[in-house]
C-alpha cells in the first residue's frame, strides 16, 4: 500500500479548472471535503526550483502556447456559462505562486485553509485580482481574521519555503502533471471532468487500484504553466 491512504486534492490557486473543481466538490460533495488532504500545486519560482532540485526533484520549464492559452479561455467561458458562473479574468504579471500558495499554508494553520481558498478564488476569478500582489494576499487574510503581514509574506519564511519544497517533492512522487489531480492510493484521476469519477471511487469505499509504475524520481514532466493535457486538466 502507499503512503498516501487519504485522498488528496492538488489544487491550484492560479487554475480556472481547479477553481471550477474546487466549487463544484464543494457545492455537491460538502461532505467529502473533509476526508480530502488539500495541497497546493504551484509552479516554483527561482528560489524553490533551486532547493526542490538539492533534495532531487525537478519541475521542467514548459510554457502555455498562445493557441492554447486561446483555448483554455473560450473552454472556461464555455463551461462557466453552461454553469450560469461570473468570471472576470485576471491579469497575472512576473507572477511569483509562492504568494498565495505559502500563504495558504499560514491560513490553513490558522484553520481558515477552505476559507482562504474561497477567497482567493474569488478575488482572481470573480475580481480580476492579482493573487501574487502581495496586498491582495493581505487583504484576504485580514478579512478572514489572519494576521496580513504573516500571510502576505509567507513565501519569505524559510521554513515555510522548506514546506512548499516538501509538497512539490510530493507533487513529483504522486507523478502530478496538471491539476485539478487527485490520488487516492494508487489511483489517480487528472481533470475536471473526472471529479465525477473520483468522488464515485470514494463514495464506492473501493480500495485502490493495482499499483502504476511510479514516476522516476526528479523526472516528472509537470510543466511550469500546468496546462500540459486536455481541456479541463490544466489550467
Amino acid at each position: 500500500m502507499p503512503k498516501n491512504k487519504t485522498p488528496r486534492f492538488y489544487f491550484s490557486l492560479r487554475s480556472p479548472y481547479s477553481w471550477l473543481a474546487y466549487e463544484e466538490l464543494t457545492t455537491r460533495h460538502p461532505d467529502l471535503v473533509g476526508r480530502l488532504e488539500w495541497v497546493p500545486f504551484f509552479e516554483p519560482d527561482d528560489l524553490s526550483a533551486q532547493l526542490l532540485a538539492e533534495e532531487g526533484g525537478r519541475f521542467p520549464y514548459s510554457e502555455m502556447s498562445r493557441e492554447k492559452n486561446r483555448y483554455v479561455l473560450q473552454d472556461v467561458g464555455r463551461i462557466t456559462k453552461a454553469r450560469g458562473i461570473a468570471v472576470t479574468w485576471p491579469v497575472d504579471r512576473n507572477p511569483v505562486w509562492e504568494v498565495p500558495h505559502l500563504g495558504y499554508l499560514v491560513a490553513d494553520r490558522a484553520g481558515r485553509g477552505h476559507d482562504y481558498i474561497a477567497a482567493c478564488y474569488r478575488a482572481r476569478f470573480g475580481e480580476g485580482r492579482d493573487i501574487c500582489d502581495r496586498s491582495t494576499i493581505a487583504d484576504i487574510g485580514a478579512g478572514l481574521g489572519i494576521d496580513r503581514r504573516a500571510v502576505s509574506e509567507a513565501s519569505d519564511d524559510p521554513g515555510l519555503r522548506a514546506e512548499g519544497v516538501r509538497i512539490l517533492l510530493d507533487v513529483c512522487r504522486d507523478g502530478v502533471f496538471g491539476v485539478p489531480f487527485f490520488v487516492h492510493g494508487f489511483t489517480r484521476f487528472w481533470g475536471l471532468d473526472r471529479l465525477d469519477s473520483f468522488t464515485g471511487h470514494l463514495r464506492s469505499g473501493a480500495l485502490p487500484a493495482a499499483a502504476v509504475p511510479e514516476p522516476l524520481a526528479g523526472a516528472v514532466a509537470l510543466g511550469r504553466s500546468a496546462d500540459d493535457g486536455h481541456a479541463g486538466g490544466c489550467g
